[in-house]
């Protein structure tokens, strides 16, 4: 047997031959991925995409199935196997997909590659991490075998082993500096193994010609193991994710305000001095706008107002806002972390030797230091402390309008009483004010340290102990709780909200809270920041005015155990004291529509919710169906419209002869291509032992149409329509009494075929030979003279 010739027609093991050299070239080559990912997470994916590619490959090339149907078959186990190897948190019990793993696989073959080279190695499995290896290692063995299995040629056949050095090439890109198998010995045994492949494949190795054959591979071993170390010497290897400098992403890093407990133990701990500081100017540390129910973070959605997006900046920064204008000069101390402290809004940030580690978020205003800050780093900013305009000046100002994530997990007592203390407030400020002060006033302070003497007091913000703060019997806690609460008290009145941390000079010092301290400074008089100078406060977005702070922490002096001596010794025996309100004294009418719900319904049981399900999962299934059937759907959809242009045409001749041209193509979907240069009484007498062998009642019905189409076509005057209609008629009996002569499978595989689609070429060729001759045609026997220029539609 030849070794050019396909499946089914060479030998078995010639094909078995093809098959397993392939796929261990293919194997080879995805090596590089496996400390990327970890042997145990990235096997399954690796192993999966070979056996599938395979598999359809396999099987496509025995049943003889076009390119449009592989491609099919491919996107449908991409669609189908990839949640359980490549997304399995999408999945339910790891195997099923969800509507959820089809976009995650959709978005993750566009997504994954650069999430896998700005990771740090083993990336594991979270996320669509997994769909690189499993779609390199699904097309690159689709790819190859295909190539080689469906190709006549040996030469183009042949190619099929580049294309294991191309995924070899993939993998490299998405590999580590230290891969299992050394490079060097990894490309040495590929191109060897795919070298012996083609020249087997192609019919020109000898394996008796073993003096060759030796030269050959101690050549390749010399060249890939000897002489490329000493040509790259001691110079190391280039690898891709070393290149590439990942963005920086503050939510890979705890939230700063969880640590608001720590930087309050620090107390008269110095953490930075500030020189050049503007009387009354805050410190900003960060700003934070999404809350999950456990903690204020950043948020990252891609938007220029994401208060987790930093980018890396010039010399100089734009500032739109107006206010006071200063050059601050910082000198940090026992500060730590990624977060770099600011003033106000910078048009300029000097960090010296670390300034290309400097990321800015221009919507907050915050900054951080992809190498940490470290003591004693000294920078200077050049600043706008923006004017924080009055409640007057704010007006009926609404609010702005600025895009932020939608908060989870928010307790079920923070809309309560947000409803209740903002009910009698009229403008967005007021509502603001009075959820500020309504905390201020109301609430009692309290770090928590009880052995330096503090009433206890949780840390922390997540939603239990927010609802414990807002619907407990006593509201006591510090900066941490406070301006968590006031965010999102204010958020459920429909106002933008974000906390920020960040430090209040002289703050610690000032139990009134009425700003009447000394701000400490240092010798030289730059102002000293402290841990107990540590404050979080709560800012809103007002149109037209940007975003102004609040206060809402209560006063350090404001103490429960004040509050119970005060009431120890002016007790009140004569007068009636009111009784002790329930904690849950406030709750919201059942059925008030317009009170905010934080909480998700409850799932709905009802016959039409049931039945709402049922159809969109039958819609996500159907359109799957859909996904796999869409090159059979557009290959009939080609063939109507093609059928409706021949039986619109303006003229009555064309007509009839595009019937003729729907029989002639119907036959040869079925594989019974019209002999060469033949007239269609000709065609239709070949096809009668051929196509239509052993059916002489279709053999008689083509042969008549054959008959009419050459009267309408070479007879004078010119058929009317009802002898137009009458064929055409006849053309659509006689289809699909030629598709009725086929097996079911044969019939679904000719309404798919792409062959009558790929002749049109050589059928418009024919076809201006046939116009060429019947132009030349001057009488018919039996019906007069022939119409010039005509043309003579002949068996294609």
């Amino acid at each position: 047997m030849s070794a050019g010739r396909r499946v089914g027609v060479r030998e078995p093991v010639d094909a078995v031959r093809d098959v397993v050299a392939l796929v261990a070239a293919t194997g080879l080559a995805l090596t590089p991925l496996v400390p990327v990912y970890g042997v145990s997470a990235v096997l399954p994916a690796l192993v999966g995409g070979v056996v599938l590619g395979t598999a359809v490959t396999l099987v496509a090339a025995a049943r003889r199935w076009s390119a449009l149907v592989v491609v099919a078959l491919l996107v449908g186990a991409y669609a189908l196997a990839g949640g359980g190897l490549a997304a399995p948190t999408t999945t339910v019990g790891g195997v099923l997909p969800t509507p959820a793993t089809f976009l995650a696989l959709a978005r993750g073959a566009a997504s994954t590659w650069k999430q896998v080279l700005t990771l740090q190695p083993p990336v594991g499995t979270g996320g669509t991490l997994l769909v690189a290896a499993f779609l390199l290692a699904l097309v690159g063995t689709a790819g190859a075998l295909a190539l080689t299995l469906r190709v006549r040629r040996p030469a183009v056949a042949a190619l099929a082993g580049v294309v294991p050095l191309l995924v070899l090439v993939g993998s490299i890109v998405l590999g580590t500096r230290t891969p299992p198998v050394p490079p060097a010995a990894a490309g040495t045994a590929l191109v060897a193994l795919v070298l012996t492949w083609a020249a087997w494949r192609t019919g020109r190795w000898r394996p008796r010609r073993v003096v060759a054959t030796g030269a050959l591979a101690a050549v390749a071993a010399t060249g890939g193991l000897l002489g490329g170390p000493l040509v790259v010497a001691d110079q190391p290897r280039v690898v891709v994710r070393d290149e590439i400098v990942p963005p920086f992403d503050p939510r890979d890093y705890p939230s700063p305000l969880a640590s608001f407990r720590r930087l309050v133990k620090l107390d008269d701990t110095v953490l930075m001095t500030l020189d050049g500081l503007p009387d009354g100017a805050r410190v900003r540390l960060a700003t934070f706008d999404r809350y999950d129910g456990v903690v204020f973070n950043v948020a990252g959605d891609g938007s220029a107002q994401a208060s987790g997006e930093f980018r890396r900046v010039g010399d100089r920064l734009d500032v739109a806002a107006r206010g006071e204008r200063a050059r601050v000069e910082v000198t940090v101390g026992d500060l730590q972390g990624v977060w770099l402290p600011t003033v106000g809004l910078a048009t300029s940030v000097d960090l010296g030797p670390a300034t290309d580690d400097l990321r800015y978020n221009d919507a907050t205003g915050a900054a951080v230091v992809t190498s940490g800050v470290r003591e004693g780093m000294t920078y200077r900013l050049d600043v706008v402390v923006p004017d924080v305009p009055d409640d007057d000046t704010i007006g009926g100002a609404g609010a702005a309008s600025v895009v932020q994530p939608a908060s989870q997990g928010v307790p079920q007592a923070v809309a309560v009483a947000a409803a209740d203390v903002a009910r009698d407030a009229g403008t967005p400020v007021q509502v603001a004010r009075a959820i500020s002060s309504y905390l201020a006033d109301e609430g009692f302070f309290s770090h928590g340290l009880t052995d330096a003497g503090d009433h206890p007091s949780l840390s922390g913000h997540g939603a239990k102990r927010l609802a414990d703060l807002l619907a407990g019997q006593t509201m006591v806690g510090d900066g941490e709780q406070y301006a968590s609460a006031a965010a999102l008290m204010i958020r459920e009145m429909g106002l933008p909200a974000r906390v920020v941390l960040g430090f209040v000079p002289g703050s610690g010092d000032d139990e009134e809270g009425d700003g009447d301290v000394a701000v400490p400074t240092d010798e030289d008089g730059a102002v000293e920041i402290r841990g107990r100078d540590v404050q979080a406060w709560v800012e809103v977005a007002f149109a037209g005015h940007g975003w102004v702070p609040f206060d809402v922490t209560p006063p350090q002096s404001r103490t429960p155990d004040q509050e119970q001596e005060e009431t120890d010794t002016d007790p009140q025996p004569q007068v009636v004291q009111p009784p002790v309100l329930p904690p849950d004294r406030v709750t919201p009418p059942e059925d008030d529509t317009e009170q905010p719900q934080a909480e998700d319904p409850a799932a709905d049981d009802s016959a039409l919710a049931r039945w709402l399900r049922i159809a969109a999962w039958a819609g996500v299934g159907l359109g799957g169906v859909l996904v796999l059937l869409s090159p059979l759907l557009v290959v009939v959809a080609l063939k109507a419209r093609r059928r409706r242009r021949r039986r619109r045409a303006a003229d009555p001749v064309r007509r009839v002869a595009g019937g003729w041209d729907e029989v002639v193509d119907t036959a040869r979907d079925m594989g019974g291509a019209p002999p060469g240069a033949a007239t269609r009484r000709e065609t239709a007498r070949a096809w009668a032992t051929t196509i239509v062998g052993g059916h002489p009642a279709v053999a008689a019905r083509v042969e008549a149409l054959a008959r009419r189409a050459d009267r309408a076509v070479f007879a004078a005057g010119t058929p009317d329509r009802s002898e137009v209609d009458a064929y055409w008629a006849d053309v659509d009996a006689t289809v699909g009494a030629l598709r009725g002569t086929l097996p079911w499978r044969r019939r679904v595989r000719a309404r798919g075929s792409l062959a009558s689609l790929r002749a049109r070429r050589a059928v418009a060729a024919a076809a201006r030979a046939d116009r060429d001759r019947a132009t030349r045609t001057t009488a018919v026997p039996g019906r007069g003279p022939s119409r010039a220029g005509r043309p003579r539609r002949g068996g294609r």
